[in-house]
């Protein structure tokens, strides 16, 4: 029971830590808006893949990662790289009319390519390190079966894809896409503006 007590603690705090936008929202939603339901899935679940993978290097680590400083600024900078990257293709294609959803083809919008994204937009987040170091370092008891480590894993990687895949479908109905469609221009440049800004202050951040 006491271990049950604690997965369910851990599963709060990441909820809560996700209903924090971010550059994962903006993937995911932009993705879903802009290209179709299906590529925002599969967006959604590169993300929950990059989740079991951090937490799976946290679980065995045990903190190690948040200790070692050349890898978070490595990890620092390619995220901001990969962000400002992503803003200026947005930017420079503001202005080209907004796809179809589903009609994109394979080549340029396949399921590898969705999934690769949402994968990189979040494993290349120096604070899903840092997350996932604390949840693993401070709630689960050092004495803890190793049943409870695999379980608290699981389930951090089932909770990421249920929401960031709810958030897929949520941003690619009819209506919403519609509205996408209708301002794509200020919209792509918006955001591609966001995620520029989030890149540099990434990179500049101590």
């Amino acid at each position: 029971m006491e271990y049950l007590s604690i997965l369910g603690g851990i599963a709060s705090v990441f909820l809560l830590a996700c209903l924090s936008p971010g550059p994962v929202w903006v993937v995911i939603t932009s993705t879903s808006i802009a290209v179709s339901r299906r590529a925002g899935i599969l967006t959604g679940l590169g993300v929950a893949g990059a989740t079991l993978t951090w937490a799976t290097l946290a679980m065995l680590g045990l903190g190690l990662l948040a200790q070692l400083a050349w890898l978070t600024v490595a990890i620092k900078l390619a995220g901001a790289a990969y962000l400002i990257w992503i803003g200026c293709r947005m930017i420079v294609g503001a202005r080209r009319p907004a796809p179809v959803a589903g009609s994109m083809p394979s080549t340029q919008h396949g399921g590898w390519i969705a999934l690769r994204r949402g994968y990189l937009s979040s494993i290349t987040n120096p604070k899903a390190a840092a997350f996932f170091g604390s949840i693993f370092v401070v709630m689960l008891p050092a004495h803890a079966p190793g049943w409870v480590y695999a379980a608290a894993v699981a389930l951090l990687a089932v909770l990421s894809a249920g929401w960031h895949c709810g958030l897929a479908v949520v941003f690619s109905v009819a209506p919403i896409q519609a509205g996408y469609r209708k301002a794509k221009t200020k919209i792509d440049t918006f955001v591609g503006a966001v995620l520029i800004t989030l890149g540099v202050r990434l990179a500049v951040s101590r």
